[in-house]
């Protein structure tokens, strides 16, 4: 064989587009060092913006609210064109609900003079976080993955609190039959429902306002029981028994409570 015919059936190295989704791959899945501090910088920063969100009804007099609005989309977007980059497979990873709402979220943010009404989603933002593995890789590595269910049920509680504070506070304020004149009372009126403690002094007219109050009850104390369950039923561990499918045991479980079939748990990777 030839020089020629040699250098011909090389491959082709890979180009820079290819390097790029490596390299991206590896800082947003891989375990390494390198990759871990960058999947906490990117927590950092999420969290940084869910702050921002929940603070933006009282910031949006602020003359720099809408530069920092489009810097947030910026970073929005670049994180979503990585993630998107970093995928196996990218039709897939854009059907998944989370991602659907992160888009949503960034056009409220592209588009906040227009989609005012709609800024009260971005707080989503929080729930789509915890469907990351990112969110919950540092508790994994302090030992504390074991509380997963109670975080998610006080995150799933707050972010529905501030979901509806957001919605009763654009659909109802500034109306005199309401008593709602600012950010505050839409949210001391959203924990007062949600409660149930109904003291009076401020409610929803109207047929809609009693419905949105009705849903507004039933769903906050489903995630009361929710919460409470988390919290006060013995910790479980998820290891799916090879035998059955059973998904949760003891975390000392020597065998599968439902069909007997022998585990083997680690110590470590427990969700």
């Amino acid at each position: 064989m030839t020089q020629t015919e040699a250098t011909s059936t090389r491959p082709n190295p890979p180009g820079r587009f290819h390097r790029l989704r490596s390299r991206l791959r590896l800082l947003y899945h891989s375990q390494s060092r390198p990759a871990q501090r960058f999947q906490f910088a990117v927590l950092v920063v999420d969290l940084a913006i869910v702050v921002f969100f929940i603070a933006a009804p009282l910031l949006r007099e602020n003359e720099s609210f809408l530069w920092i609005d489009l810097s947030i989309a910026a970073l929005l977007a670049l994180d979503l064109g990585a993630r998107a980059l970093a995928a196996t497979d990218t039709v897939r990873w854009a059907k998944q609900v989370p991602v659907i709402l992160d888009f949503l979220i960034l056009i409220s943010l592209l588009l906040p003079v227009w989609l005012i009404n709609l800024g009260f989603l971005r707080i989503l933002r929080l729930w789509t976080l915890t469907r990351s593995p990112l969110f919950w890789r540092p508790l994994r590595r302090l030992g504390l993955i074991g509380y997963r269910e109670p975080i998610q049920a006080v995150i799933n509680l707050l972010v529905f609190l501030f979901v509806v504070t957001g919605f009763v506070y654009v659909s109802f304020s500034n109306r005199g039959d309401t008593g709602i004149s600012g950010y505050v009372d839409a949210l001391y009126f959203t924990v007062a429902t949600v409660t149930t403690t109904g003291f009076g002094d401020i409610t929803l007219p109207g047929t809609g306002g009693k419905l949105a109050s009705i849903a507004i009850m039933i769903v906050g104390i489903s995630l009361f029981v929710r919460l409470a369950q988390a919290i006060f039923r013995p910790n479980k561990v998820h290891f799916p028994c090879p035998q059955c499918g059973l998904q949760k045991h003891d975390p000392d479980a020597v065998h599968c409570k439902a069909c007997g079939h022998v585990l083997n748990i680690p110590d470590q990777g427990r969700d």
